[in-house]
Order: C-alpha cells, then structure tokens, then sequence
C-alpha cells in the first residue's frame, strides 16, 4: 500500500515546487490541503477525478480520521502543506497518529519563504565578516516558545534573523530587536512571496512595525532582519587566489 505523502508545496508559485511534488500531486487519488494558505494553481495540478478535501475548518483528529480512511480504501493521499512542512507544519504530530494506526507516511520538502523572500531580493543571507549564521524562529504567540530560545537570546546573536508567524506581535518584536540591532538594520517585510498578490519591501528596523501596520498584515507574513541585505564586498575565501 502506497504511505500517505505529506508534500510541501512552496512559497505559493507553481513553479518553485519541487519535481517530486508535482509527481505526487498529479497522481493523488485524494488531496487534504490547507486551503487558506496554498495557491488554487498548485491544487489544480490533481487529475480531474481527484477527491480535494479542505482542512481550513477540521481539527486534527478530523483530518486524521479522513487520511487514515482514505489510505485504507487503497487510495494515493497527499496531504499538501505551504512552505516546508518541516517548518512550523505541525507534521510531528501527525506522523505520530498515523504511525500509532500502522501507516506509513513520506515527507517531501518545499522551498521555504525564506528562501524565495531572499532570491527574490537578490540577497545572500550568510556573508563573510557580517555573519554565517541564519535563526528560523517566531515570537510568541498561542504556541508558546521554550524560554532558552526567547527572542532576546536570538537576537543578541545578531545573525540573520527569519521570523514566521510573527506580524500580529510585529510592536512587541520590534521593540526587541532593536535593542540588539542597529536601528537602520535592512528588514525585509514579505507577504505571500511569490503569490500574484505579493507585497515585499526593505525598510529599516525603526518602520518594521509602522509598516507592517499601514499594511494591515496579520498572517502569511515573513520578517527577515538581516546586516547583509546590503550589498557590501565583503568577499569569502571560495574562490579566492589567496586560497589553496
């Protein structure tokens, strides 16, 4: 019996999706995806005769149940998260129900916000002399953070900094980082990278929050606080003659 493939979709454009989820998609008897947050082209990928199952109104346990029927029934099911689902999917637990029933489950890797929000922009994230270090994190929120990662432990550091699901605690997060960072550190605000309706700007950390509320954004909004969203020459010793 085929195992239940858990499928990252990406960013949002069709066509930053990998081969093998598209392989995925195209052959699902049964599709379970997060509709308020996965473009209607990537859904349209299934063949005509695939049964397409919303979750946006479903607990866990509801989407549990239908996975684990549909699996039984001999169907190929897809389970379609945005992003990565191994960041901030909430997969674990998911695994971990349908391991308890016998059922085996793959995961297929997406292209991150992150990443797209960055190529988009042009921009390299790990820079010689400013920092080779990338934190993926978020402020708190309902799902509380352990306390040794608190946002200030995290920004201390000074690396570059990625903050998901952060756009309703954006006055509380500002505050913190610019204790730690430069007021004029580049933040690239990013909201629904990729998609049609796409908005992404650079401003200086002081406006991080000012802009986040002309905006209006709440959700499907990614923060990069980072010192090499500059482009400086700072070159590294790939490549460099003086290198052997």
């Amino acid at each position: 019996m085929n195992p239940i493939s858990i499928v990252g979709a990406g960013p949002g454009a069709l066509d930053l999706m990998t081969i093998r989820a598209q392989q995925r998609l195209k052959t699902a008897d049964v599709l379970v995806w997060t509709d308020s947050l996965i473009p209607e082209q990537i859904t349209n990928l299934v063949k005509e005769d695939c049964e397409k199952i919303k979750t946006s109104s479903l607990t866990l346990e509801e989407i549990i149940q239908i996975l684990i029927k549909k699996h039984h029934e001999g169907k190929k099911v897809v389970r379609l998260h945005d992003g990565d689902p191994c960041l901030y999917g909430a997969i674990s637990e998911q695994i971990c129900k349908l391991n308890d029933e016998g059922v085996e489950v793959e995961v297929i890797p997406g292209v991150s916000a992150y990443q797209a929000t960055v190529a988009t922009l042009g921009f390299e994230l790990t820079i010689p002399d400013l920092t080779q270090t990338i934190i993926l994190t978020r402020a708190n929120g309902r799902t509380r953070k352990p306390k040794e990662e608190s946002l200030e432990k995290l920004a201390s550091i000074k690396a570059s900094l990625c903050l998901y699901l952060s756009a309703r605690h954006v006055e509380e997060v500002q505050s913190i980082l610019i204790k730690y960072y430069p007021a004029n550190t580049p933040v690239a605000i990013a909201y629904r990278v990729t998609w049609p309706d796409e908005w992404l700007k650079m401003v200086p950390l002081s406006e991080m929050a000012k802009e986040s509320k002309e905006k209006k954004l709440i959700r499907t909004t990614l923060y990069i606080i980072s010192p090499t969203l500059k482009l400086e020459n700072n070159r590294s010793k790939l490549y460099n003659p003086t290198h052997s």
